[in-house]
């Protein structure tokens, strides 16, 4: 078949199977958009700022499992894709993002609207390229999906300038991929297996560290049958939340900086560490010296990089998680492990996450009857903040791919944008709550009008306490309670904004609002914002104090 550069990049999202684009058309697009006028199968989302695009894309991908993808122009129009692309990156989001170009003749004369896009982000991509050849292009996006979507996922970009668009080829789409210099290791060594097994035998206090690549491999249900035969409790990392069930008896919630503190506790008594997809990130170990001090670690993840970054590793084992517990289950022996579960028991009971309710209306008591209404049966996404942590630390997520967030990145103004994603991706009938911040929102705020435009139904929790309350915490712990810049002098009415986009819109002040609103609300068609005035000095605890071991905790004020 012969046709142009642009049409043949349609011809290939078909064949990828891709039903949702995210885009914002300019110039050294038009060939691109115009392709995709005659599109019957691909469903085009008009977002109203290249940023929420992407982060809609992210949004899209993490709860549907499938690449998202999303369309730029260039200069402007692909650098308000470099955050959105960051965040893919570091949580290992598969996409693949399309942006203009200026033609090729002009690139190096810093024509109009031109910038060095594969080399702005080059260090946050898996893999991208500009396309020069327009022969090539059919292979090129074969390769890109292969990438985004293989060993661990991450984001790949493609760069195609105006004249390569519009370039005549003939077109045929390659059946397979053959790339020599990747190829991502999925099945773990035997000999490293049965070590695992063995060290796991021996175990007197064994614990599972499971991260967001138990989500990527598909591996929630390997993860529990794990827990159970091996009668080991689970902490997640934020990342992992949604991989193991929140209400199971051997879950830890989440550990960490903001974690509970029975999880640090329990991670301090271990003796034997087993990694599942995890990081071992900043957030999670805080003190080098005093994480796991009694432990043998074992780190299992697809991607060798991350093996032994940051904590020496006694058994590394480099593989798909999913693959690896399939072949460790059947090796497993019965072992009397009552007293490190009693312990885990006592933990729990000595230390339970709790809240002040003396005065206002506490975010914790909202998210918890966030959960006694949904039960765990919705997504939830959020921004990123402290209303974040108390979603993690509050909310029970029971099943994969519940849980929208930006991770490693922390940025603020993905959760609208992701929400409108994921209500796209979502299960017909599934409820999709967006647990925002009045910091956040307001960087893309803008998406409101794209989640109308699309028709979908996110219920909005908007938790205000007139401050970018994260930063002003950090400032009451750390700068002997010097508040710079944290305390927003002028809000808009919230309400009567929402309202301006079509969205019925309430306001909650106290518990008894929540608990007679709340269910309503979930439970009405169509979208809603709820604004939900929260005391600004609340503050989000345990926390890990900067330098100090996990198990050094503040505790509720």
């Amino acid at each position: 078949m012969e046709m142009t550069v642009a049409e043949a990049l349609v011809e290939c999202l078909e064949r990828e199977n891709v039903e949702v684009v995210f885009g914002y058309p300019g110039g050294a697009v038009l060939p691109l958009y115009d392709a995709l006028y005659h599109s019957t199968r691909i469903r085009h989302v008009l977002v109203r700022h290249e940023q929420g695009g992407v982060h809609a894309a992210d949004g899209y991908a993490r709860v549907s499992g499938k690449v998202g993808v999303c369309i730029a122009t260039s200069g402007p129009g692909a650098t308000n894709l470099v955050t959105g692309i960051a965040n893919a990156y570091m949580d290992s989001v598969p996409l693949v993002l399309f942006t203009g170009q200026v033609p090729t003749i002009q690139i190096g004369t810093d024509a109009f609207q031109e910038v060095d896009i594969t080399g702005i982000t080059l260090p946050i991509t898996k893999h991208n390229c500009l396309l020069k050849d327009p022969s090539k292009l059919a292979i090129v996006v074969k390769n890109a999906f292969h990438i985004a979507s293989t060993g661990r996922p991450g984001p790949v970009l493609i760069d195609i300038p105006k004249d390569v668009a519009q370039a005549r080829i003939s077109f045929k789409y390659p059946s397979t991929v053959r790339l020599r210099g990747y190829k991502p290791t999925y099945k773990g060594h035997p000999a490293k297996i049965n070590e695992i097994a063995k060290l796991i035998g021996k175990a007197k206090r064994p614990i599972i560290y499971a991260g967001g690549g138990v989500l990527a491999s598909n591996a929630s249900e390997e993860l529990l049958k794990f827990a159970e035969a091996i009668s080991a409790p689970v902490t997640n990392t934020f990342m992992g939340l949604a991989g193991f069930p929140g209400d199971h008896p051997l879950f830890l919630g989440m550990l960490g900086l903001h974690g509970t503190r029975y999880a640090n506790l329990a991670i301090t008594e271990c003796d034997l560490l087993i990694g599942l997809g995890a990081r071992f990130d900043d957030r999670v170990v805080m003190n080098i010296t005093s994480f796991a001090p009694h432990a043998t670690v074992v780190h299992i993840d697809i991607d060798p990089a991350e093996i032994g970054k940051v904590i020496a590793t006694n058994v590394p084992l480099v593989g798909d998680v999913k693959l690896i517990l399939k072949e460790l289950l059947p090796l497993i022996e019965k072992v009397d492990r009552s007293e490190w579960l009693e312990r885990i028991k006592s933990l729990k009971a000595q230390y339970p996450l709790s809240y002040n309710r003396d005065s206002g209306l506490k975010p914790q008591f909202i998210i918890e009857q966030l959960w006694n209404c949904t039960k765990g049966d919705a997504v939830i996404v959020t921004d990123v903040g402290q209303h974040q942590m108390w979603v993690a630390q509050y909310y029970h997520f029971k099943k994969p791919r519940t849980l929208v967030s930006s991770g490693g990145l922390g940025c603020m103004g993905f959760g609208l944008p992701a929400s409108v994603g994921a209500a796209l991706a979502a299960h017909p009938g599934c409820k999709v709550v967006l647990v925002t911040g009045d910091g956040s929102i307001q960087m893309t705020i803008q998406e409101l009008a794209t989640m109308m435009e699309q028709g979908l139904s996110v219920k909005i929790i908007l938790f205000n306490n007139s401050a970018l309350g994260m930063v002003r915490q950090l400032q009451q712990y750390y700068c002997q309670g010097r508040h710079m810049a944290t305390h927003f002098q002028f809000h808009p009415d919230f309400e009567i904004l929402a309202k301006a986009y079509g969205i019925p819109a309430y306001t909650f002040r106290t518990e008894e609002d929540v608990i007679k609103g709340l269910p309503e609300v979930l439970e009405s068609p169509g979208p809603a914002f709820v604004n939900c005035i929260i005391p600004p000095e609340e503050n989000v605890l345990p926390m890990v104090p900067i330098g100090k071991g996990i198990s050094e905790t503040i505790e509720c004020e």
